[in-house]
């Protein structure tokens, strides 16, 4: 069982995109391809976790209605898309998370932090979500990269600890799925978001196949607004910030398409209830 993890943002909301847009008006978009996003799901028979920025739901509520009355689970990507290790994060999260639990009535019990910002600064969040019943958590990629990364952790699910965020913690209470990684020439990379866009398809089919015979389940991203990049106003980019945007982003979709319909995929809350007896004994 292969899992999907939609990050459900906006387009203002990517760290590369914020320094640029910020004298633009920050209206919300992406709630106008849900419905699009939802029918690749249903077509492919295929359910997923939306990770949601909760602002947009705030303001859109019946994204909940539809998300879960399809069949699809609901996870927190924070309230604002910041990234989590910084202070004044720390000072919110709280007040954050209580807010998500209101509009989503209980429902969420998965993480993923923003742009992957889990790491030592950040770890203290671990607890945090264990006192507000939390049981997972997918922020970790493992490999390095400019923006994010642990390359020394596990590739497998595993018990995490604001102690231990690299390495399975037998004492542990939140299962960690990192995000599903591959070599590329010789280096180790990510294999979703981007990277989808970026790399050759073979090479997407290559990393999720080598999971497969491991017995390891590939937890793949995929970001809204590359599902539905007709929603994302002209934006004035630099380079760098401009090619990680929106390279191929009219190709995401369709090679998304095509994955859905080779692997099976499920959504996070589906694989507890159906665990491998490979994982049995860590959930």
């Amino acid at each position: 069982m292969n899992l999907l993890g939609i990050d459900f943002e906006d387009w203002f909301h990517p760290q590369l995109v914020q320094p640029y847009v910020k004298n633009i008006k920050h209206e919300p978009r992406m709630f106008k391809g849900l419905d699009k996003i939802i029918e690749l799901l249903r077509t492919t028979e295929t359910s997923a976790t939306f990770f949601v920025v909760g602002k947009l739901l705030e303001e859109n509520p019946e994204i909940l209605d539809k998300i879960i009355e399809n069949g699809h689970e609901i996870g927190f990507h924070t309230m604002n898309h910041d990234r989590i290790d910084n202070d004044e994060f720390k000072e919110n999260f709280t007040d954050e998370i209580q807010t998500f639990s209101k509009l989503t009535n209980k429902k969420s019990k998965g993480f993923r932090a923003p742009t992957f910002s889990l790491n030592a600064i950040s770890s203290w969040i671990i607890n945090s979500l264990e006192k507000s019943s939390y049981t997972y958590d997918s922020s970790i990629v493992p490999v390095k990269t400019d923006l994010y990364g642990m390359p020394n952790a596990e590739i497998a699910p595993y018990r995490i600890s604001s102690k231990s965020l690299e390495k399975d913690d037998k004492n542990g209470k939140i299962i960690e799925f990192p995000i599903l990684v591959t070599k590329f020439f010789g280096k180790k990379i990510p294999a979703g978001g981007f990277y989808l866009r970026f790399l050759p398809k073979t090479e997407i089919r290559k990393a999720i196949k080598n999971y497969e015979k491991q017995e390891i389940p590939s937890t793949f991203y995929i970001h809204s607004w590359e599902l539905t990049p007709e929603f994302i106003p002209k934006i004035k980019l630099p380079f760098k910030e401009n090619f990680v945007t929106f390279h191929n982003i009219n190709k995401a979709y369709s090679r998304m398409e095509c994955l859905l319909k080779e692997f099976q995929f499920s959504s996070f809350d589906n694989f507890f209830h159906n665990t491998p007896k490979k994982f049995s004994s860590i959930i």
